[in-house]
């Protein structure tokens, strides 16, 4: 296809110079249905004539511009339908949208118009009926502004516990009973919301709500959602049972499952949790990591021009790739058939016969089977490599990277991983050096350039991310720049007016409407990630002005929140620990006397809090009475002094006693 531009000011001036309208489509890399529209209509001689004709095309990758995607999504939610990608919107030179869907085919199917017949009447409407056209775009420009600003109109609320417990409660009432994860097909992974249950339940909630999140966390790990070759999740299941995944693996879901499995790994120890991290940490290690550090942002569902080709498996290859027994061992515990469970015959891994089922059918002890299973497992890995692989978008997004980094660190400190640390490290130091310039973050990295200056999700996913990292490795020069991060994200997105957060810088001129960071969807907005980091922060400088916004920001919030949980998981994550007031351990005493204290923080589920660490060999007395408050550290031991609201406990120096107190309901 000729004349297709990237959206910059080259093709807006031309769209406005020739007076054409704008055909937007937005997408990205490892999207399956963006490649078939690719193939079927923007790679056709005949469509692309009309296209070129009749508009200015614009190609966006909504991982580069969510804030763009952000706004045009708007439309298709205006007409009435699911949003999603390949995004695809006509737009007046002015930017305003006059019409919008997601996929078109080639020919009418599906119950949607064929894309040429759409092309052709909307040109004609733009040359004959510009009085529709006009009314249309200004219709939709107000819509745009008032989902824009949804729910800031309200009167700021305050949140208490008991609303952490009746949202989730309101959240279980979504789930599914059997196969857990909410609604039925398809099932995303929904880790933030999942998260939130567990906040409920250690609120008070009721065991009722760690039963819901632990069946969602042992379907997903045991079905085809998750790679059980390679680790790593795929996007979400197609199916309500977690059967058959759409393949694509995106960077922010496994960090999010990172973190969310080794938190359940926190409350209750299952060498489930531990497979699975270990297992997702490998993958991310070995497929998605830069030579210099920094972690790729997706993997395609696609290879060979097929969806799922590289992952999928036919009785047939499992025998050809394993022993006789071993065959028989690997097709039963997966239930591989000659019918399959996915398209033609072929078979997506799962789980369906237990190890321990296997063992009693075969009259052997269940560490037999299960040392068989590991060989056959690794055998089938050696040869699903020499397969093609899917497609990898090597774009590292310094967002992402903050997520990813953030979820290595928490697992590095459950599992008593520093290696996984170091891997999390590498990733921050490559963006700091890279991307941030300590007033500029940028959005992208790739080739060895970096492009376009970050968004608001950029600022709070990685000031996040280096939060976590500091409480994993206590290097300082974490601390600093989600500090500097932090600040700097204030200045450039905070509106006053709203007391609320834009995703784009303010004043930022190619926006039709602004744009506010208010939902948490697939991954978390940048609003309620930043919020989150300002809340560790606080705790971990004693800089009380660190609350400030995320006081004033959940209150606004507020009924939203109550309101529709589901839509606001990751800020729920932030406010249920923002009530505990900036919650906080300070480590005190030489790296080795605070080992046993430290080592009984990581395995302990206490999320509202922020550990941080002093060295007592290396600081100045003087500086010691300052930070605890003329308390001297207790002679030749280490000691934990556990804070809320700015106000310490006495100094605790058994690690039992210290587990005990991280758990306890705040005022006990």
């Amino acid at each position: 296809m000729r004349d297709r531009y990237p959206w910059g000011e080259e093709a807006l001036a031309r769209a406005r110079a020739e007076k054409k309208p704008i055909l937007l489509s937005v997408g990205y890399s490892a999207c399956h249905w963006c490649h078939v529209m690719a193939h079927e209509s923007f790679e056709s001689p005949d469509i692309a004539r009309l296209m070129n004709e009749g508009f200015i095309n614009i190609k966006v990758d909504r991982e580069e511009r969510p804030d763009l995607d952000q706004i045009y999504q708007g439309v298709v939610q205006l007409m009435g339908q699911g949003g999603g990608w390949p995004l695809t919107v006509f737009l007046t030179p002015d930017l305003r949208p006059f019409y919008g869907g997601t996929y078109f085919p080639p020919e009418d199917r599906y119950g949607r118009p064929g894309f040429p017949r759409l092309l052709s009447a909307l040109s004609d409407a733009w040359h004959n009926k510009p009085g529709e056209i006009e009314d249309q775009a200004q219709r939709f420009q107000e819509g745009l502004g008032e989902l824009s600003t949804h729910g800031l109109d309200a009167a700021p609320g305050h949140l208490s516990a008991e609303d952490i417990v009746a949202m989730g409660h309101a959240m279980a009432k979504r789930m599914d009973p059997v196969h857990g994860g909410f609604g039925g097909a398809p099932k995303f992974p929904n880790p933030m919301n999942v998260a939130l249950l567990l906040r409920a339940w250690r609120r008070g909630g009721g065991d009722s709500l760690k039963i819901a999140v632990f069946r969602t966390l042992e379907r997903m790990a045991l079905g085809g959602l998750y790679d059980q070759l390679g680790g790593g999740f795929h996007r979400y299941s197609v199916d309500e049972r977690w059967r058959v995944p759409h393949f694509e693996k995106m960077l922010y879901d496994n960090a999010q499952l990172l973190h969310l499995y080794a938190e359940a790994e926190q409350v209750e120890s299952r060498p489930l949790w531990r497979k699975v991290v270990e297992e997702t940490v490998e993958y991310v290690r070995r497929e998605m990591t830069d030579p210099a550090g920094g972690f790729y942002a997706t993997q395609d569902a696609d290879s060979e021009g097929e969806e799922g080709k590289f992952f999928v498996w036919r009785p047939e290859e499992i025998r050809a790739a394993l022993s006789p027994g071993q065959a028989e061992t690997v097709l039963r515990h997966f239930g591989i058939t000659p019918q399959g469970n996915f398209e033609h015959g072929a078979t997506v891994l799962e789980v369906v016969v237990p190890v321990a089922t296997l063992a009693t059918e075969q009259g052997r002890p269940v560490e037999a089977v299960q040392e068989e299973l590991d060989a056959a497992r690794r055998s089938l890995f050696d040869a699903r490599e020499q397969r093609v692989k899917p497609g990898r978008d090597d774009k590292i997004l310094a967002g992402w990277n903050g997520l990813m980094i953030r979820g290595l660190a928490l697992a590095s400190r459950v599992f008593d991983r520093p290696d996984w640390a170091k891997l999390a490290a590498r990733a921050a130091d490559f963006v700091l050096a890279n991307m941030w310039d300590g007033t500029r973050l940028l959005r992208s990295h790739q080739d060895g350039q970096g492009r376009i200056d970050g968004f608001l999700e950029d600022y709070g996913d990685l000031a996040s991310g280096l939060t976590a990292l500091y409480q994993a490795t206590f290097d300082a020069k974490y601390l600093d720049a989600a500090d500097a991060l932090a600040h700097r994200a204030v200045a450039l997105f905070w509106d006053e007016e709203k007391q609320a957060y834009l995703s784009a810088p303010r004043g930022q001129k190619d926006l039709v409407v602004a744009a506010f960071s208010l939902f948490d969807n697939a991954f978390p907005s940048g609003a309620s990630t930043l919020t989150e980091a300002q809340v560790a922060l606080a705790a971990l400088t004693g800089d009380v002005a660190h609350l400030d916004h995320p006081e004033h920001y959940v209150a606004k919030l507020h009924d939203q929140l109550v309101r529709n949980p589901l839509g606001y998981g990751h800020l729920g994550l932030a406010a249920d620990s923002l009530l505990d007031g900036a919650s906080g351990v300070t480590f005190a005493g030489t790296r080795e006397a605070v080992s046993p204290l430290l080592a009984a923080a990581n395995r302990t589920y206490a999320p509202v809090f922020s550990f941080g660490w002093h060295d007592t060999s290396a600081t100045p007395p003087a500086r010691l009475q300052e930070l605890f408050e003329g308390r001297d550290p207790v002679e030749g031991k280490g000691a934990a002094y556990l804070c809320r609201g700015f106000v310490c406990e006495r100094p605790i120096t058994d690690a039992a006693t210290l587990a005990e107190r991280l758990v306890a309901a705040p005022g006990h």
